[in-house]
């Protein structure tokens, strides 16, 4: 039997690769608009989204280990799967639609799932939700920016 560490971070490891390509190829874009003076982290966000997901598929770990196969944890799991979809779709998404808004949109149901997700998995693994902690402080950042973008690019809203 395959650990369920390779499984969760295999399936983990899959969707963000996926998103490349879906992603549409022409990014120019998203790459004209005005960004706030403040957003000079930019270069780091594939870094900074590459430990939350290792911290979401280290969560996602423990809450399998503490009951494997029942059915809370499937559901649970489930929401891990949405949470990271939901989370990825963000670019492929905004740049299909060249809407600032969709990004916003997602965003905040990120933002939201996450919280949920936390709160669904805090009396199963105290380890766990805290592993969640980086996805809550960061996910509102960058719906945040999004929502400066709009305000500094209304034709693209």
């Amino acid at each position: 039997m395959v650990p369920s560490w390779i499984v969760i971070g295999a399936v983990t490891f899959a969707i963000m690769i996926g998103s490349f390509f879906i992603t549409p190829r022409d990014v120019k874009w998203f790459a004209r608009l005005s960004r706030p003076r403040w957003l000079v982290f930019e270069p780091l966000i594939p870094i900074i989204w590459t430990v939350i997901f290792i911290c979401g598929a280290a969560s996602a770990n423990f809450v399998w280990q503490k009951n494997p196969g029942s059915l809370i944890t499937w559901v649970v799991m489930g929401l891990y799967l949405l949470l990271e979809i939901i989370t990825i779709a963000y670019i492929p998404a905004m740049l299909r639609w060249r809407s600032l808004r969709v990004g916003e949109v997602l965003g905040s149901v990120g933002v939201i799932l996450g919280v949920l997700l936390t709160l669904s998995v805090l009396p199963i693994s105290k380890l766990a939700a805290l592993l969640l902690v980086p996805y809550l402080v960061w996910s509102p950042v960058g719906t945040y920016t999004t929502e400066e973008l709009i305000q500094l690019n209304p034709q693209d809203a």
